[in-house]
């Protein structure tokens, strides 16, 4: 793929907006999870389990 100079100036621009505009929040959410002190995981766990057993079903479905 041959990009123009336009293109890539235009890419690095937005990649630059993007970090301004979401290291601070990114930086929030950080400091709070450090000062929690038991994360929940299983709030994490069983979503992301009930997602693989749904792909594993459609794949043993077709």
């Amino acid at each position: 793929m041959n990009f123009s100079w336009v293109d890539l100036i235009m890419a690095g621009g937005l990649a630059a907006l993007v970090l301004f505009f979401f290291t601070p929040g990114l930086k929030q959410t950080i400091r709070e999870s450090r000062e929690e002190e038991n994360p929940d995981w299983m709030g994490a766990l069983v979503p992301l389990g009930l997602v693989v057993l749904f792909i594993v079903l459609l794949l043993m479905l077709a």
